[in-house]
This record gives C-alpha cells, sequence and structure tokens, in this order.
C-alpha cells in the first residue's frame, strides 16, 4: 500500500486537493446562500446540464492547452518564461492581419493563418530566450515586461490598421470565410482547434519523451552542468525551449480566433496565458496531464458562471472558491509530510532487514 501511495502520490495528493476545496465550498456556498442545495448543484454540475455549457467548457479549454504546453516545454527545460499571454496575444493580432490581408483557398489560408501566427509568436518567445542565453537577463523578468509590449503592440496593429469601423466597437474586419475553423457540432461553437489541441499535446509528448531534442530540453532542466558536461548545447536548449513556447502559444490564439470570434476582438488581455502556467503546474509539464487540468480548470470557470448566474452566490466568492481549490492543488507542501514519514518507514524496514 505505502508503495502504492510512493509511485501515485501527486495523483493522491490532487485528488484530496479537489476533495478538500469542494468540502470548503460546500461549507461556503451553504454559508452565504439562501438556496445552498440549487447554488451547489449549479457549480458542480451546472457545466454539464446542458449541451450548450458543455461545449462552452470544451471551447474554454482549448487555448488553455495550448498555452499550458507552452508553458510546460520551457518549466522543462527550467526556464521560467511567462510571456505565453504575449505571444497568444501578439500572434493572433499578427495573424489576423495575414488572414484579411488575403484571400486564397481554405485549403491554403487556413494552414498558412496559423503558420504566420506561430511565427510571430515563436520570434517573441525568441527575444526572452537569446536575452537569457547570451547576457544572463531573467526570463521571468523580460518575458513579463514583454507581455505589456506584446499586447499594446497588437492593439495598434489592429486599431490602426486593421480595425472594421464599421463594427461600432474597437475590432478587426472579419476574417474571410476561408479563413474560418468550422464549427462541427450544430448548436455549439465547438470547433476543429480542440482537435488541433489535442493533436499538439501528442505532439509535444512525444517530442518531449521520445526524441533527442526533447531528451535535452529535460536534462538541461534537471542539471544544466551535467547536460552541459554531457555534451548539450545548453544555450541552443535556452533558446529553443522559450521559441515552442512562443510558437504553440501563438498558434493557440490563432486558433480561438478562427474558431469563435471570426475577428480579434480582444481589448483586454484574455488571460489564457496565465491559465497556462495553472494548468502547468497542476499537470506537472506532462502534455497529457495538461489536457486534464485545462479540462479542469476550464470546468471550475464554467461552473463559476452558472453559479454567478443561476444563484446568490456573488462572482467574488466564486473566484474564491476557484483559487482556493486550485491552491491546494498547487501547493507543493500539502501532504509532504505523509510522503517524508512513508518514506522514511521504507527505508527504516530495508535497513532492519538488512
Amino acid at each position: 500500500m505505502e508503495k502504492f501511495i510512493l509511485r501515485y502520490f501527486n495523483l493522491i495528493r490532487t485528488i484530496i486537493a479537489i476533495l478538500i476545496g469542494v468540502i470548503v465550498s460546500v461549507f461556503l456556498i451553504f454559508l452565504i446562500s439562501r438556496e445552498p442545495g440549487f447554488s451547489l448543484r449549479s457549480f458542480l454540475l451546472g457545466p454539464f446540464l446542458s449541451r450548450s455549457r458543455f461545449s462552452n467548457m470544451v471551447e474554454t479549454a482549448s487555448p488553455i492547452i495550448f498555452c499550458g504546453l507552452a508553458i510546460a516545454v520551457a518549466f522543462q527545460a527550467k526556464q521560467f518564461n511567462i510571456g505565453a499571454e504575449g505571444s497568444l496575444y501578439l500572434g493572433a493580432a499578427v495573424g489576423t492581419a495575414f488572414a484579411v490581408s488575403t484571400r486564397m483557398p481554405a485549403v491554403f489560408h487556413i494552414p498558412l493563418t496559423l503558420l504566420v501566427a506561430a511565427a510571430a509568436g515563436a520570434a517573441w518567445g525568441f527575444i526572452p530566450g537569446i536575452l537569457k542565453a547570451r547576457w544572463k537577463a531573467s526570463e521571468l523578468v523580460s518575458s513579463l515586461m514583454l507581455n505589456y509590449v506584446a499586447y499594446y503592440g497588437g492593439l495598434y496593429l489592429i486599431n490602426f490598421h486593421f480595425r472594421d469601423k464599421g463594427a461600432g466597437y474597437l475590432v478587426s474586419h472579419q476574417l474571410p470565410q476561408s479563413a474560418w475553423l468550422q464549427q462541427f457540432l450544430s448548436g455549439t461553437r465547438l470547433h476543429w482547434g480542440i482537435v488541433l489541441a489535442i493533436v499538439f499535446a501528442l505532439l509535444v509528448y512525444y517530442f518531449l519523451y521520445h526524441t533527442t531534442t526533447g531528451y535535452e530540453i529535460r536534462m538541461t532542466g534537471q542539471n544544466e552542468h551535467f547536460a552541459r558536461f554531457g555534451g548539450i548545447n545548453v544555450l541552443r536548449i535556452v533558446v529553443l525551449s522559450q521559441v515552442i513556447l512562443g510558437l504553440l502559444a501563438g498558434f493557440g490564439g490563432m486558433t480561438e480566433v478562427m474558431g469563435i470570434h471570426r475577428r480579434f476582438n480582444w481589448q483586454m488581455s484574455p488571460g489564457y496565458g496565465w491559465d497556462g502556467i495553472v494548468v502547468a503546474i497542476i499537470g506537472r509539464n506532462h502534455p497529457l496531464l495538461i489536457i486534464a487540468a485545462s479540462f479542469f480548470l476550464a470546468y471550475l470557470r464554467v461552473g463559476g458562471q452558472v453559479l454567478n448566474l443561476m444563484s446568490d452566490v456573488p462572482w467574488e466568492m466564486v473566484t474564491v472558491i476557484q483559487s482556493l481549490i486550485i491552491l491546494l492543488i498547487t501547493a507543493e507542501a500539502f501532504l509532504s509530510q505523509w510522503r517524508y514519514r512513508i518514506t522514511v518507514r521504507q527505508a527504516e524496514r530495508a535497513g532492519g532487514g538488512a
């Protein structure tokens, strides 16, 4: 039993954290709401009670998966780049500019638009990467600051060069239909971007765990000095990991524009890049676990929206509940003493047996 606990400790700890978070959430809802039973049902079951809400949960998870994968690649290399938000925003803005400026068949327009957005995101990820590799500049600080540059740069590009002045609000021209990602389930906004997100998660998993470059990224993250001693070009890996981060984030942002909005309408940063940090931590930087973590975060978001709309629980309390659950999951010290005691007992038994 103890071996099983140690082997699957992170999974068990995550499940316990979720259960504690749900129990505390139930207590808070009963404390605040006049109809706690209805409010609790809205929060926990709301995302599954209608096709539109369920599809909203799935479509919300799509860009979060891309950003979680992006952050995970950099984190695997021990590069604390938090620039996925900037790469997503700028990549989507540049991709939109390309899409509305060109006309071609969909078979070319869709992949080229996605590639342009990914290239813009990758170029943005290259900047903190080269700054870290050449001049030891903190990628945490540079990527954070560059998020603001990307945000205002994207706003300038759209609002001053590709704005639809007849729309009545600040949005870009609508993308031509040849650049749309089609929605495949009637009555919902589910589009092929979610399929691309799952495919990319599988590709990133294969890349990290079944290729030489992926091994070099993981080894650099585990022990940079050992990696350098083993002949790995650490400077190249530092830059490459952050370029891949930008590429994935830019690609993911463009799928959201092409699949749902069909025009660039983000006058505020959408926040998917920050969600990507959360799901990368919850998923332990593992691409397949990031899929589950992204759907879990999307479930909390949609459940919170339903709770806010259908019950008397204010949105601020919804945010507290969501934050509490995420905080417990991501707390590294949570139940660490339990794991330590089990490890010590096993070591004592092994020593006694010897």
